[in-house]
């Protein structure tokens, strides 16, 4: 036997992956009740959070800024100061949007110390970008609303490029992006931290000089 076999018998085995264990997936189903919970407290308060923010977006190109969005009893207000007074205002769906946040922390619930304080900063850094992609999910909501949907109105002020554009990047967002927002986010803020932690050689102890 030759002196590398020798050492590969005698180091000490890799600790399989805590992520694919019977713990994480329960941490994982904790963190998705308690994350439904929270959605549930307080998904009308964080509507009226990102409504405001994709309204504040979607005024900053227009002139004169006309829109206005309000969020009330989980959909968020489509109003125009231009529209007709006694016009029906749209509705757009708020959990359609942001219900991927459970997602997020059901994700970082997988971690073996979930409560850490760095894990929970990191968390909550996850959690603001995916604030500012609902942000910005609304605003591509909205002008695809004005771009397809309102008739001569939508064919007088969109073009063709703009009306594709606008109502790609919403329909990309229901079908793709609001699944993948929370992956993404995971890895770069989590699940890079725990590969980082698999990889690194554990540590040799110092022999006592007798």
């Amino acid at each position: 036997m030759t002196p590398v076999e020798r050492r590969r018998e005698t180091a000490p085995a890799r600790p399989a992956n805590p992520l694919l264990s019977g713990r994480a997936a329960l941490r994982g189903l904790a963190g998705f009740l308690l994350a439904i919970a929270f959605w549930f407290g307080f998904s009308r308060a964080y509507e009226k959070t990102f409504a405001a923010g994709s309204g504040a977006m979607t005024r900053l190109f227009e002139s004169p800024d006309v829109t206005r969005l309000e969020a009330k009893g989980g959909e968020i207000l489509l109003d125009r100061r231009d529209f007709p007074p006694g016009s029906a205002r749209p509705g757009l769906s708020g959990p359609d949007i942001h219900f991927n946040f459970v997602l997020l922390a059901a994700l970082f619930a997988l971690d073996p110390r979930p409560l850490r304080g760095a894990h929970i900063a990191r968390f909550l850094a996850a959690a603001a970008v995916l604030w500012l992609i609902h942000v910005v999910a609304l605003a591509f909501q909205v002008h695809s609303v004005y771009a397809t949907s309102l008739g001569a109105w939508s064919l007088a002020n969109y073009g063709r490029v703009a009306r594709n554009f606008w109502a790609a990047g919403w329909h990309f967002y229901l079908i793709v992006g609001r699944f993948a927002a929370p992956f993404a986010l995971w890895w770069f803020f989590g699940r890079r931290e725990e590969e980082a932690a698999l990889e690194k050689p554990p540590a040799r102890r110092r022999r006592k000089r007798i």
